[in-house]
């Protein structure tokens, strides 16, 4: 990878604050170390092997068109304050480093500012952490104001500890103040104070968005569609399923992090419901927290959703790890994930399976209490569509109210309000002309419905 001189940077200028660290170019060859701790005792993490983990961290690499010359897997007994990894291996990766021409070292673990400035001098290239890959993602992925937002403010966030390895633009020294005069603000002092200005900022226009969003949700409201919200790990097949369903065209490809916006369209279910149905970031293990908070706000529709679709990838060899870290985030999100009338377990990717596989897949499903019995299905062929929106449908319709009413003969802004405000699920024709309807409704309508309709008789 072509490096430019100190003089080519003078010549350029100062890079503005957005571009900083965010110098990775596409095909930039690349090596992926997992250092990974051995450790006594079963958690989350441990459900997933080293070699899955690693795995993934390829994958997160990809999705910003590195070119991994190799994934490198270090099992550690200890870490070491300096490096994280042991002396020995920092200098055998970075005799590997000089023999295959590597731009940039990716660490799947979470690095302080000191660690990665002395991996990066015993490498001799640029080193990245998890944390900074994931916001390297983030940051190309961001569609939305609210999306590009977030990140530049997790990115400054991030970057406001790493000032004394990587913001070198400014002027080394400024002018003092007073009349003592005395030696003013330093380089780095100078680029916190602009990297707070600018968060500030950000806080701003964030919260302007965010009172946009919490308009355009309450008008969501006081239209009568539930929210439904797919949530999911990474790449688990959310957004084929949302194109499935809704016949649009987000972004869908086998990458992880394809989805980073919250989008939702409205649809129309088999019988006559219409919902709001809502795409989401997809979750990852061991999400930095700063990261977690930053996109907090992309994840209020799934927050607020009536109906939480958990969509699942089962031909996946760690789908049950991954499914406990959707579920621990949903708890941070206070989201009961076994609350069985809210959340419906999607087992995506059917097609992947093997017909036995697939046969046990269905067997465990089985084995649940029907209520929280998940639905397995294909987002890619559409196999078990009708399962899913049959499941859709049952969780909305235990949260509203069923009325019997009739109708005078030729009503017809009376029955136009039921269509409108509500769902008509059984129609019986009278010969006098008189209507005879069951009506579902959704609660925020039912006192406009009561006052209407005051002699209707309610079922259920």
């Amino acid at each position: 990878m072509g490096t430019r001189s100190d003089a080519d940077e003078a010549r350029a200028g100062p890079k503005p604050l957005d571009a900083i660290e965010r110098e990775i170019a596409a095909n930039t060859r690349a090596f992926v170390v997992g250092p990974y701790q051995q450790r006594r005792g079963a958690t989350d993490a441990s459900l997933r092997s080293f070699a899955a983990r690693l795995d993934e961290a390829v994958g997160l690499a990809a999705a910003i068109d590195l070119t991994v010359v190799e994934p490198i897997q270090v099992l550690l007994t200890a870490l070491r304050p300096a490096t994280y990894l042991g002396k020995g291996k920092v200098e055998e990766i970075a005799e590997r480093i000089k023999l295959e021409e590597i731009g940039l070292v990716v660490m799947d673990c979470a690095l302080s500012p000191v660690q990665q400035r002395n991996l990066e001098k015993a490498f001799g290239c640029k080193v990245i952490d998890r944390t900074g890959l994931i916001l390297e993602i983030f940051g190309r992925r961001a569609r939305t104001r609210e999306g590009a937002l977030q990140v530049e403010l997790a990115h400054l966030n991030y970057q406001k500890s790493r000032l004394v390895r990587s913001w070198t633009h400014l002027e080394r020294q400024r002018g003092g103040f007073g009349f003592l005069g005395g030696p003013g603000e330093t380089q780095i002092e100078a680029d916190r104070r602009i990297i707070q200005e600018r968060m500030t900022k950000i806080e701003r226009d964030l919260e302007a968005v965010k009172r946009t969003r919490g308009l355009h949700r309450a008008s969501r409201k006081r239209v009568p569609y539930p929210v439904v919200a797919l949530v999911g790990y990474t790449n688990a097949g959310k957004s084929t399923l949302f194109n499935r369903l809704t016949s649009a065209e987000v972004l869908a490809q086998d990458m992880l992090f394809a989805t980073l916006d919250p989008t939702a369209r409205a649809l129309k279910l088999p019988h006559g419901a219409k919902i709001m149905l809502s795409d989401t970031v997809g979750f990852i293990s061991d999400l930095p927290t700063q990261l977690v908070a930053a996109f907090r706000a992309t994840l209020e529709d799934a927050i607020e959703a009536d109906v939480l679709l958990h969509v699942r990838d089962v031909a996946h060899e760690d789908t049950q790890a991954q499914a406990a870290d959707v579920q621990a985030i949903l708890r941070d999100l206070g989201i009961d994930p076994d609350d069985g009338q809210r959340v419906v377990e999607v087992w995506n990717k059917s097609d992947l399976l093997a017909p036995e596989e697939r046969e046990r897949q269905l067997g465990l499903a089985g084995l649940k209490p029907e209520a929280a019995r998940p639905v397995l299905v294909s987002a890619l062929t559409g196999d078990g569509m009708g399962r899913l929106t049959d499941a859709i449908e049952s969780r909305i319709a235990r949260t509203r109210p069923v009325y019997r009413l009739a109708l005078a003969p030729g009503d017809g802004k009376s029955l136009a309000w039921l269509h409108a405000n509500g769902e008509i699920l059984e129609r019986r024709d009278a010969e006098d002309g008189t209507l005879d309807l069951t009506v579902r409704l959704p609660p925020e309508r039912e006192g406009a419905f009561g006052a209407r309709f005051p002699e209707a008789q309610r079922e259920h």
